[in-house]
């Protein structure tokens, strides 16, 4: 078994991420391939939680612009659900144990998330999916996910996304843009660098858990992470 750096951890999953090339809905040879590297991590005796978005499906803060934001907010939550039950599919087809807990309470689907049942899930080595954010309109899923990794005590929270890590100025628009290795979340509030928004960035800053962010543009990286491999940036206190 691999000698691994982190033995729980929470993973953030954008819906975008899932959507692949099409950029909507759900790519299965992604999320396959995704699902495969955590499952590397599982059999490598780490605990596994994740916390999924929606804007494959629903951009809730943009949709909110012409509707009411709580109601936009909790249409982005039932978004989550539908990511949240194709990545347990996939998980189930390759032979890897997972639960779905939903912060707003689904029971036909899934189990309402309890803090103490998700912990026990991911000690029995099952991966645990975790839906509809923090259950409350005007908060991210990057805010739901740092809340759950201060609740099951994750040592580290790792943000796979569509970039490699942070810069000091968007990427995209700029050929010059410097990455980091290691930033401070400090540093991340003041220059407004886009990690994640400033009250989950905050949030993971008080409770002094570490984030890593990378890309997913190759899932193997989530392994890497977890064996402690330099990939992306680290913020950290």
């Amino acid at each position: 078994m691999a000698q691994v750096k982190y033995k729980r951890v929470l993973i953030k999953l954008s819906g975008e991420a899932l959507a692949g090339q099409r950029g909507f809905g759900i790519d299965f040879d992604v999320a396959t391939s995704v699902c495969s590297a955590i499952k590397k991590c599982v059999d490598s005796g780490v605990e596994v939680a994740i916390v999924v978005g929606g804007g494959n499906f629903w951009r809730g803060v943009k949709e909110g612009e012409k509707m009411e934001r709580s109601r936009a907010d909790h249409i982005g939550m039932m978004a989550t659900v539908m990511n949240a039950l194709a990545l347990a599919d996939v998980f189930e087809h390759i032979g890897c144990d997972v639960r779905v807990q939903t912060a707003l309470e689904i029971k036909a689907v899934a189990e309402p998330y309890i803090r103490l049942r998700a912990m026990k899930h991911m000690q029995l080595g099952r991966v645990v999916i975790l839906a509809c954010g923090t259950g409350h309109p005007y908060f991210s899923t990057d805010t739901a996910a740092v809340l759950r990794a201060a609740e099951i005590g994750a040592d580290a929270i790792l943000l796979a996304k569509n970039v490699d890590g942070v810069y000091d100025s968007d990427p995209a628009k700029n050929p010059g843009a410097v990455k980091f290795d290691e930033i401070t979340y400090d540093e991340v509030l003041l220059r407004h660098l886009s990690v994640m928004d400033s009250t989950a960035t905050s949030l993971s800053q008080d409770n002094h858990i570490p984030i890593i962010l990378f890309a997913l543009s190759d899932p193997e990286n989530i392994y890497r992470v977890v064996l402690g491999e330099k990939i992306g940036t680290v913020v950290e206190n």
